[in-house]
C-alpha cells in the first residue's frame, strides 16, 4: 500500500506566504454514532450545524467561552388576492365603504349562548346590595428598581440612533451581511427562530431551520462580544433588540434587522470591568442588567446616556449598604480576604444609588415636584443602580420566573440569591468544591441549579434554603445548564448539561422524593431550614411571597437563620444520576439551550449545532417516559 504513493513522488510543497493564513482543512462530516442519540423520550439528531470563522494560525486561542440567545419572530401572513370567508359574509372593509357605511366595532369578545361565565370573572358592582362591605384600601408598594414611571403616559419604544452600514466607528470593524437579506426577511411568513452567538471578535446571527451555512450577518468589532441577550418582550418582524457586552465592559444596543446601533458604558466610562453576563428584566423594554468581572452587577436603561457615576468603597458601616438586619451569634463567618470590620459579602450586598435612583426619586417627589423635578427626570443618566456583590468576578446570573429575584453565581464558589427589588441579599450558598460556572432557575421557581469544577450539577431549594440533590456524571468542569420547560410540569423536571469532557447529558428529577433528606442528617436539615426575617421560606409561610423584603416582620419575630449557608458532605445529600450521557469529539463544549423544535449545542471555537427533537404529543404517556424514569431513580437515592 506503500509502494503507490513512494512511486507517485514526494508531495507537492505547501507554500505559504508570509502573511497568508495556511488553509483549513475542510471539517469531517460527523458519523451517525456523533449525529444522533437516543433519549428515553426518542431520538435526537443533527440537522444542521454553523461554524465560526476559522481563526488563522498566528491569531491567539479565543479566551472567551461562545454563548447562545436565540428569539422566535411571528411574522405576518402575506394576504393573498382571493377573497376570504369574512369578506364573502360581508365583513371586509371594501363591504363598509362602498356603502358609506362604519364597520361596527369589535369589542374583542365572542361568547356563544352555550357559554357559561368563569369563576375568576368579576361580578355586576352596580347589583350588590348596600351591605357589602367595602373593600379596604391598601396603601400602593414604594416605587422599586423595576418600577415604571411614576405619572406620565407611556413613552414609545425608543430604536438605536446609528446606522451600523454607515458608521465611521472603530469599534465595529465589519457588518457582512448575506445578499439580499432585505428581500429575504420581507417574504418571510409564519414563526422564524432565530439564533446568534459569539465566537472570537464576532457575533453571527443565524436562522434555525434553514440548511445554509452562510449566516445571515456577521458583525466583527475590536473588542470581545462576551455575552448577549435578546429581550423577548419588544420582539417583532420589524425590529429586533439585543445587548451585547465585551471585554472591554462596553455594551452595544444592536437591532439587527434594521442594522443600527447605539453604544452604552462607552470606553468603560461607567464600568472598565470585561462584562460576563447580560440579562433584559423580563417583561421591561428598557432595563436590563450586567455582570462583571470586578463582582458587580449593574442595572442599565436602554434609553439613558452615560452618566458620571463613581461607586462607594463597600464598608460594613456604610449607610448605602442594603442588607437585611441579622443576628450577630448566626452570622456567617467572613471572607477570607475580609478583614476586621470590613464589608462581608457572603453576609450582604453593597448597593451604590446614584443621585436619579428610583428611590431618590420618589423621596423627592414626596417632598414637592414642579421644576426640579422635571429637571431630575432630564437628568437621569445610567447606571440604573450598582450592586457590590462579590470580591470576586461574577460569573453568571438568572431571574426568578416571577422577576423579583436574581440567582448569581461568582468565582468564591457562592450562589447568591438577591432580592432585586429591595436590593437586598436573601441567601448564600456555598459550592462543594472551586468556583460554580453556570446557573438556571427551573421554570415554576421553585429549583436552582448550578454547575461549577467540581464537576457536579447541584440543584437547590430556595425555599427551604438547602442543597437538596446533586448530580454526578461529569468528569471535568460542567460549562452549560438549561432547564426543558417542554419537559417540566410541576412534578418531574428535565435538564441538560455540557462539560469541558464534551458530554451532553440529560437530567431527570421528581420533587416529591428529594424534598425528603436522608435519615442520618434529618436534624441537620431541620436547625438549616429555620425560618428568619430573610428567607424565602418564611415569605412563602407568611404569604409574603408577592411582596418585597421591605415588608416583612422586624428582626426577632420568628428567631434568626444564617444567610449564609456551608456545603453539607456527600452523604448528606441525595445523588441524582443521569438519563442520558452522549460523548461528542468536538472541542469543549460552552453552552446548551432547549428550544421548542431544537437542542442547542455550543463549542468554544464557535461550532453551534442543532439537534432535531422528538415530536411531544400533549397529554399522551410516554413508552418509558422521562416522568416514570425520574421516579424509578430518586427512589433509588433515598434508601
Amino acid at each position: 500500500m506503500f509502494s503507490a504513493a513512494y512511486d507517485a513522488g514526494p508531495p507537492a510543497p505547501n507554500i505559504v506566504f508570509r502573511g497568508t493564513p495556511a488553509p483549513e482543512p475542510p471539517p469531517p462530516r460527523p458519523t451517525l454514532e456523533q449525529s444522533t442519540f437516543v433519549a428515553p423520550e426518542g431520538v435526537y439528531s443533527i440537522t444542521e450545524d454553523h461554524r465560526a470563522i476559522p481563526v488563522v494560525h498566528n491569531a491567539p486561542t479565543p479566551l472567551f467561552p461562545t454563548r447562545l440567545s436565540a428569539v422566535t419572530v411571528r411574522f405576518p401572513t402575506k394576504q393573498t388576492g382571493a377573497p376570504g370567508l369574512g369578506q364573502l359574509l360581508g365583513g371586509g372593509k371594501d363591504f363598509w365603504k362602498d356603502r358609506n357605511l362604519a364597520p361596527p366595532k369589535e369589542d374583542g369578545l365572542s361568547v356563544s349562548s352555550s357559554d357559561t361565565p368563569e369563576e375568576g370573572t368579576s361580578p355586576d358592582v352596580t347589583n350588590l346590595p348596600d351591605s357589602t362591605p367595602a373593600t379596604p384600601v391598601i396603601a400602593p408598594d414604594p416605587p422599586g428598581l423595576f418600577s415604571p414611571a411614576q405619572g406620565g403616559k407611556r413613552r414609545p419604544l425608543s430604536r438605536p440612533k446609528h446606522n451600523m452600514r454607515t458608521t465611521s466607528s472603530t469599534f465595529i470593524t465589519r457588518l457582512q451581511s448575506q445578499e439580499g437579506l432585505a428581500r429575504t426577511l420581507a417574504s418571510k411568513q409564519g414563526e422564524v427562530t432565530y439564533v446568534f452567538y459569539n465566537s472570537a471578535k464576532n457575533l453571527y446571527w443565524v436562522e434555525g431551520g434553514q440548511k445554509s451555512k452562510e449566516p445571515l450577518a456577521r458583525i466583527a468589532f475590536s473588542a470581545f462580544p462576551t455575552c448577549h441577550d435578546v429581550n423577548q418582550s419588544t420582539v417583532s418582524h420589524e425590529h429586533l433588540d439585543i445587548i451585547i457586552g465585551y471585554n472591554t465592559g462596553d455594551l452595544l444596543w444592536f437591532d439587527p434587522i434594521t442594522s443600527r446601533y447605539a453604544r452604552l458604558n462607552k470606553q468603560g466610562r461607567i464600568s472598565g470591568s470585561a462584562c460576563t453576563a447580560v440579562r433584559w428584566v423580563p417583561s421591561s423594554p428598557n432595563l436590563f442588567l450586567v455582570s462583571h468581572a470586578d463582582g458587580t452587577i449593574i442595572v442599565y436603561d436602554k434609553d439613558r446616556d452615560d452618566g458620571v457615576f463613581s461607586p462607594q468603597a463597600p464598608t460594613a458601616s456604610s449607610p448605602i449598604l442594603r442588607s437585611l438586619p441579622g443576628s450577630p451569634a448566626m452570622s456567617p463567618p467572613p471572607a477570607a480576604d475580609t478583614p476586621p470590620g470590613e464589608w462581608n459579602p457572603l453576609d450582604s450586598i453593597f448597593v451604590t444609588m446614584p443621585p436619579w435612583h428610583p428611590v431618590n426619586g420618589a423621596a423627592g417627589a414626596a417632598g414637592g415636584g414642579g421644576k426640579a423635578e422635571k429637571d431630575k427626570d432630564k437628568a437621569t443618566k445610567n447606571p440604573v443602580s450598582h450592586w457590590k456583590v462579590s470580591k470576586r468576578s461574577v460569573v453568571d446570573f438568572v431571574f426568578s420566573p416571577d422577576v423579583k429575584y436574581v440567582a448569581a453565581i461568582s468565582e468564591d464558589g457562592c450562589l447568591r440569591v438577591i432580592d432585586a427589588l429591595a436590593e437586598q441579599l436573601v441567601d448564600c450558598y456555598a459550592a462543594y468544591f472551586g468556583s460554580l460556572t453556570c446557573v438556571a432557575w427551573s421554570p415554576d421557581g421553585r429549583f436552582i441549579i448550578t454547575g461549577g469544577q467540581d464537576d457536579l450539577v447541584n440543584i437547590f431549594s430556595p425555599w427551604e434554603q438547602r442543597v437538596i440533590a446533586r448530580c454526578q456524571g461529569h468528569s471535568s468542569f460542567v460549562s452549560g445548564l438549561a432547564f426543558d420547560d417542554v419537559r417540566c410540569d410541576g412534578r418531574t423536571y428535565r435538564f441538560g448539561s455540557v462539560g469541558e469532557d464534551n458530554k451532553i447529558i440529560l437530567w431527570d428529577f421528581s420533587s416529591g422524593i428529594l424534598h425528603r433528606p436522608k435519615l442520618q442528617s434529618a436534624h441537620v436539615k431541620q436547625s438549616m431550614s429555620v425560618s428568619s426575617t430573610i428567607s424565602l421560606s418564611l415569605r412563602r409561610r407568611d404569604g409574603t411571597a408577592e411582596r418585597s423584603t421591605l415588608h416583612l416582620p422586624p428582626p426577632g419575630a420568628d428567631g434568626p437563620s444564617p444567610r449564609y449557608h456551608p456545603a453539607p458532605s456527600r452523604n448528606e445529600v441525595a445523588v441524582v444520576q443521569p438519563v442520558l450521557v452522549k460523548q461528542l469529539e468536538d472541542d469543549l463544549l460552552t453552552a446548551v439551550m432547549f428550544l421548542p423544535r431544537w437542542l442547542l449545542t455550543a463549542s468554544k471555537t464557535g461550532l453551534v449545532k442543532l439537534w432535531i427533537r422528538p415530536l411531544v404529543i400533549p397529554g399522551r404517556p410516554e413508552k418509558g417516559g422521562h416522568a416514570q424514569r425520574a421516579m424509578e431513580a430518586d427512589l433509588d437515592l433515598v434508601q
